[in-house]
């Protein structure tokens, strides 16, 4: 199974189109939040439309940076993860919507205790015999992927133990638009490929409960 991953469109149409050789080649696309830059319902679903023109199937979260309305858009557009766990090609996808409180007030913020609920009501529907992915827009804490520019690491601490449980394959990340890369949390690779919008994205085939990862730039 061909995933391909991205985080923090921000709503920039232009930069699916750079994408499409990519998306097309993909047996599903996965959207770790910030799907619109402070937008609602209808940037949220011309975002998804702009995808499902090149990828056969979308699984998406939403970001700090949309409002309340994008999630309801997922949810009604059949893309949707959000504390759940979707099953496409053998692999359970659980997601989780929104960032921890941020010192810009943005719409989408929660605290510590909102995410572990989240997930563990997500935890609920795993099949522990089945290969997880967790496609979350707040990284999980003291990883490469949630360390802002000064050094300081702004992860979740939830988020992180619920990858040290439950050790999915990879952890599809984003939000801090300056720690792309890849990082471990046991067994579990977590990834933030570098915000959509100027091209990042993540290539990962999954077989045989292995994923192999690498990040990749459109320009």
């Amino acid at each position: 199974m061909v995933v391909i991953g991205m985080s923090d469109i921000h709503g920039k149409l232009s930069a699916i189109e750079r994408m499409a050789s990519v998306l097309g080649r993909a047996d599903l696309v996965l959207l770790a939040g910030d799907i619109t830059h402070f937008g609602r319902e209808d940037a949220a679903r011309q975002v998804i439309a702009g995808f499902r023109r090149y990828a056969p199937a979308v699984l998406a979260v939403s970001g700090n940076c949309d409002h309340a309305g994008v999630e309801r858009a997922l949810f009604e557009e059949g893309v949707a993860c959000h504390g759940d766990c979707v099953l496409s090609g053998g692999v359970g996808f659980i997601g989780l919507s929104g960032s921890l409180t941020t010192p810009f007030h943005t719409p989408g913020e929660y605290s510590e205790e909102s995410l572990a609920a989240a997930l563990a009501k997500a935890g609920k529907t795993l099949d522990p015999t089945r290969p997880l992915v967790l496609v979350s827009h707040q990284p999980p804490l003291d990883t490469s992927c949630d360390r802002l520019a000064g050094g300081s690491h702004v992860g979740s601490a939830a988020v992180r133990r619920f990858i040290e449980q439950h050790q999915p394959l990879l952890c599809l990340t984003g939000h801090i638009h300056e720690a792309a890369g890849i990082d471990r949390i046991g067994r579990t690779q977590v990834v933030n490929p570098g915000p959509a919008w100027s091209g990042g994205y993540m290539r990962a085939e999954i077989a045989d409960c292995e994923a192999a990862v690498v990040l990749d730039h459109v320009r």
